[in-house]
């Protein structure tokens, strides 16, 4: 036996018992291992599955196949026949969540014995709290409409029967056309509407404007500032909730843009957080002072945004744009290099500031043009910023029209501060 495989085996069988171990505390500490309706395993019989379950994985990487079936076997029918005699007790004994979690133990202590440890002490923790949090899970399945079950079903389906069928690519000039990387863009943004949408009937709507945009950011900053700033002609005396909202849409923009670009391209997202930092760092600090200012009831908005929870039409919608840009932008590169690239990120925030981020992480992805690429989505929120700047004067009135406008000039004063810095100061 090689030097060094005696530990390595041992710290194997160490975390497949300590997974065990985990699991029935929880049982004990929940009482499901005591008293008049106790299940057959608490602490020690966990303990003892996760470290059969190592061993077996041992023992089949041992080539000892038979002996770890077995094993695995005779604790799986231990578990099965343990429940069975709890089923036959009637009432409410029929529950099986405990013996799920008793062969759960031994699939991960298969994985450790097998040398996969960090992955099974992972998923016990993961197992661990669920089981905890079992009041917390069954309030939220409880707050579950048939609108949200029917959106998650199709991105399901959308996710697991669409994206695999379709073909790589690419197709066409200019990069040409990948259909399941534009498919996976599609999800993507489905998946952040889809959040917003929960997170918005997590919190209820009377929550005031201000949450509203808050989480109307992860939608679209502009489509807040549009309808806050025509709402502000019909509810004058609401301007500061209202120019709050505005603020806190184009604050969450930052984080947003950075988390997909971190996700699509994390060479650009590096670059690009010397540019929104400023930003983001003065938008923070303009949300906390006007939430000190502005009165805790502030009424309700309902915003027609967010009650379809995927928008998969305007992810579809963005998408075709997003493809559309790639290509215009290869083209812009070919013909005028960096300087048309910027140009056309200047011209693409007035519009489309996710497909603006989808294009330049892509472009990104050569070696050289990240920079470029952070420039350009930096670019992008400023000319973003000031086309909300004019939205608020043209649009906006009273209260809500001069703080909006106020502070829409020190958020662009921001990322013109973050465009000096991220250009090399």
């Amino acid at each position: 036996m090689p030097p060094g495989t005696e530990l390595d085996l041992a710290t194997n069988l160490v975390i497949a018992g300590l997974c065990g171990l985990a699991v029935g505390i929880e049982r004990e500490w929940s009482g499901h291992a005591s008293g008049p309706a106790a299940r057959f395993a608490g602490a020690r019989t966990f303990l003892l599955l996760g470290f059969l379950g190592g061993a077996a994985g041992w023992l089949y990487q041992a080539e000892a196949i038979a002996l770890a079936a077995i094993i695995i076997a005779a604790a799986s029918a231990l578990t099965v026949a343990a429940y069975v005699m709890a089923a036959r007790r009637g009432g409410d004994q029929v529950e099986g969540t405990t013996e799920a979690a008793a062969l759960a133990v031994l699939v991960l202590g298969l994985a450790a014995g097998m040398g996969h440890a960090r992955l099974a002490a992972g998923t016990a923790s993961v197992l661990v709290l669920a089981l905890a949090e079992k009041s917390a899970i069954q309030g939220l399945i409880q707050r579950i409409g048939q609108t949200e079950m029917e959106a998650a079903l199709r991105f399901a389906v959308l996710a697991l029967v669409i994206l695999p069928l379709l073909p790589e690519g690419p197709y066409g000039p200019y990069g040409g056309i990948s259909p399941r990387s534009l498919w996976a863009v599609v999800l993507l943004f489905s998946g952040l509407n889809f959040l917003g949408y929960l997170t918005r009937r997590a919190v209820g709507e009377a929550r005031g404007y201000g949450l509203t945009g808050l989480l109307g950011g992860l939608v679209s900053s502009t489509a807040v500032t549009f309808t806050f700033s025509r709402q502000s002609r019909q509810e004058p005396l609401l301007g500061r909730p209202l120019a709050l909202g505005v603020l806190g849409a184009c604050t969450v923009l930052l984080p947003r843009v950075t988390v997909v670009t971190a996700l699509l391209n994390p060479r650009v997202a590096g670059e690009l957080l010397a540019f929104v930092l400023p930003p983001l760092l003065a938008g923070a600090a303009m949300v906390v002072f006007l939430m000190r200012r502005t009165p805790t009831e502030m009424g309700t908005h309902h915003d027609p945004s967010l009650q379809t929870p995927l928008q998969l039409g305007a992810a579809i919608r963005m998408t075709i744009a997003f493809q559309a840009v790639l290509m215009l932008l290869a083209y812009v590169q070919q013909v005028w290099g960096s300087t048309g690239v910027l140009t056309a990120a200047t011209l693409l925030g007035l519009s489309d500031l996710d497909a603006l981020t989808l294009s330049m992480s892509r472009l990104g992805q050569t070696a050289g043009l990240e920079l470029l690429a952070a420039q350009a989505i930096a670019v992008g929120i400023m000319s973003n910023t000031l086309l909300k700047f004019t939205l608020t004067l043209i649009m906006g009135r009273g209260t809500f029209r001069r703080t909006a406008a106020v502070g829409l000039l020190g958020f662009a004063a921001a990322s013109a501060l973050g465009l000096w810095l991220g250009w090399g100061g």
